[in-house]
């Protein structure tokens, strides 16, 4: 072990005793039972929907128990760092309204960014060395390629420990000269001595108890001293950093239960008393054949800027995702469930499957609960990011877009569900808005050729239509104009008389209503035609019907 002014040497003067940092950060003053919860967002990536769904359940844990929700950002791995990546966070929190209580602009223990944290991790990497539970490392990487290639040859376990660790039991007069020539090291963490073959057990707040088999490697926990500033590994800065911020409960994705043996370890040399774990089960994607986890480099619905993006509605994502979680939420009320505590003990231990058929489906089923006013405002602010044409639209037409949304919406008892997410507007009420409104052009527009209509009949019915339109209010007698002017162009009444003898006709009473159907919404499928006609206005709907004919 090292003499202590040597290893004191390797750290500023100044650099405080652990006592000053647990007087820093007390206990907290909470109620019996309550759950400080965090999540650990990493700048070297974009937030995954997983990220979204286990912050969702950190929220909600410490609401329920009447504790804390953190959100401290692990940016410890600074190479990797991703522009623009901590602004994605905020987009995302904001959106599915994920508020924590502490994060790097409010709270006590914080700073919350840990490479705004050095003198902390510091001295606990001081104090594990005084006490000989770490060591001063000066394998290369070369050296460490070599041990990794005899482990491999030899069929054991890779990784740096036993008589593989180098510099575990170095004489300290070798290390002393490595110091002086300036070489370059990490810091080791000392796995116990007994640990190699053993196994241990850990209570998961999900799972039970797991067993697993106990770390034997010497892992860094203080990158190389060339660095700076000189930073931890995720290892070591979780375990000092929850500690000080009196996390209780940590809830994390799955990967991390091969972790627990080390994280123990580390808990037990720094002296802290050990947290619970609670590991859920990764988002899955089906595939054929099978699934696996929902992955950002291969899944866009991965991404959370995917669902923002496309103007997925926040309460219908969260309770999807909620209903993922635990199941007894999907069965209920959407309001309900939104305010109903996730429970730890329901959830699952094997991945649940993101369904975007299924998501879509609340999605629509929400939407068509809200008002047009309520949608129209969504669509607004969504707009406002992604589509600004559609933003000067919705300012100057605000009266025509709530007639829109009227159709087939206000006062029936099922109304359409063509809206599942707020980018849909335009393909689904478009063509309602002068502006985004493309016309007929004449008789022989490719939409109307399907309809299988001579361009001299489809120009005389329009002019013949054109010219008695009436815009009445009785849906029956406003079709029945279509009707009667069907007849007098060679129609026939009904598909059945037009499949008898279809060369004596010009089609049947559908195509007729077709042409009309297309002249004022461009498509062959569209809400009822007498209500969009209604929410048009007389002049809009004669200036659309006079281009099907061949007169300007």
């Amino acid at each position: 072990m090292l003499d202590r002014a040597v290893v004191d040497g390797l750290f500023p003067a100044e650099l405080p005793e652990p006592a000053y940092w647990e007087e820093q950060y007390p206990a907290r003053e909470l109620p019996e039972g309550a759950k400080v919860t965090r999540f650990g967002p990493s700048p070297t990536g974009f937030v995954h929907i997983g990220g979204i769904y286990t912050a969702m359940i950190d929220r909600d844990v410490a609401t329920d128990s009447q504790g804390v929700y953190l959100v401290r950002v692990e940016d410890t791995d600074q190479a990797r760092e991703v522009e623009g990546a901590l602004e994605q966070f905020d987009r995302a929190f904001a959106y599915f309204r994920i508020s924590s209580d502490e994060d790097r602009r409010q709270g006590a223990y914080g700073p919350y960014v840990q490479s705004q944290r050095e003198q902390i991790y510091l001295t606990y990497v001081r104090h594990l060395l005084r006490q000989g539970k770490a060591y001063l490392c000066f394998a290369t990487k070369d050296e460490l390629a070599e041990i990794t290639a005899r482990q491999q040859a030899a069929k054991v376990p890779t990784g740096y420990y036993g008589k593989y660790a180098l510099w575990r039991n170095a004489d300290p007069a070798d290390v002393q000269a490595k110091l002086a020539e300036g070489t370059p090291y990490v810091v080791r963490f000392r796995a116990p001595d007994d640990a190699d073959g053993q196994r241990t057990s850990f209570v998961d707040a999900i799972r039970g108890r797991l067993e697993h088999e106990a770390n034997r490697n010497d892992a860094v926990i203080l990158k190389s001293s060339d660095q700076s500033p000189r930073l931890p590994t995720y290892h070591f800065a979780h375990a000092v950093d929850d500690h000080l911020m009196r996390v209780n409960l940590v809830i994390r994705g799955d990967e991390w239960i091969s972790s627990v043996p080390l994280h123990q370890q580390l808990f037990a040399a720094l002296e802290f008393e050990p947290i619970t774990y609670a590991h859920v089960a990764p988002l899955m994607k089906q595939i054929p054949g099978g699934k696996r986890k929902l992955s950002k480099r291969k899944d866009p619905e991965a991404g959370v800027d995917f669902y923002i993006g496309a103007g997925y509605p926040a309460d219908a994502v969260l309770y999807y995702l909620r209903g993922l979680a635990n199941g007894r939420l999907a069965e209920m009320p959407l309001a309900e469930a939104l305010t109903t505590p996730i429970d730890l003990a329901q959830c699952g231990v094997a991945g649940p499957l993101v369904d975007l058929v299924k998501l879509e489906d609340i999605s629509a089923d929400y939407i068509a609960t809200l008002s047009g006013q309520q949608i129209l405002d969504a669509v607004r602010v969504w707009a406002t990011e992604y589509d600004a044409e559609l933003v000067l639209v919705l300012d100057n037409e605000k009266e025509l877009a709530l007639r829109a949304l009227a159709v087939e919406r206000d006062g029936v008892e099922n109304p359409r569900k063509d809206l599942r997410k707020w980018s849909d507007f335009r393909s689904a009420y478009g063509f309602f808005f002068p502006e985004l409104f493309a016309p007929v052009d004449g008789p022989t527009d490719g939409r109307l050729l399907p309809l299988g209509v001579a361009p001299e009949v489809t120009t005389a019915f329009a002019q013949d239509l054109v010219a008695g339109y009436e815009h009445l209010d009785d849906p029956q007698e406003w079709f029945d104009q279509i009707r009667s002017l069907a007849g007098k162009h060679g129609f026939a009444p009904n598909a059945k008389e037009y499949k008898k003898d279809p060369d004596a006709y010009a089609g049947s009473i559908r195509e007729a209503s077709q042409l009309v159907r297309v002249a004022i919404t461009g498509a062959t499928r569209s809400p009822d035609l007498h209500a969009t006609a209604q929410a048009l206005g007389a002049p809009e709907v004669l200036r659309r019907l006079r281009a099907l004919t061949s007169v300007a």
